[in-house]
């Protein structure tokens, strides 16, 4: 076995959070959770992560862009369900 060097545990920096109101078909995998948004919010930009919910709110998918590649995470909830909202919020003044 190999000792680590001791130093702090490296994590996926995220500096933005993007919530999909639209629901996302949990069968999609990467390529398609990528397109979706492309779609939805142009391009995957770096240390942002995408979040997606199905029809039903109780699985949610995150895509995180980490500047060098992407990163596709699940969760399901046994009971209950994610508070999601069903359209887009209006704009800040």
């Amino acid at each position: 076995m190999r000792r680590l060097a001791s130093r702090d545990p490296q994590v996926i920096r995220v500096d933005a959070l993007w919530l999909a109101v639209e629901p996302l078909d949990m069968r999609a995998g990467t390529e398609a959770a990528l397109a979706r948004v492309g779609r939805v919010f142009g391009a995957a930009r770096p240390r942002h992560a995408y979040l997606f919910a199905n029809r039903r709110a109780n699985r949610m998918k995150v895509l995180v862009h980490d500047g060098i590649g992407i990163w596709l995470s699940a969760r399901r909830l046994h009971q209950g369900k994610f508070v999601w909202p069903r359209t887009a919020a209006p704009p800040l003044a």
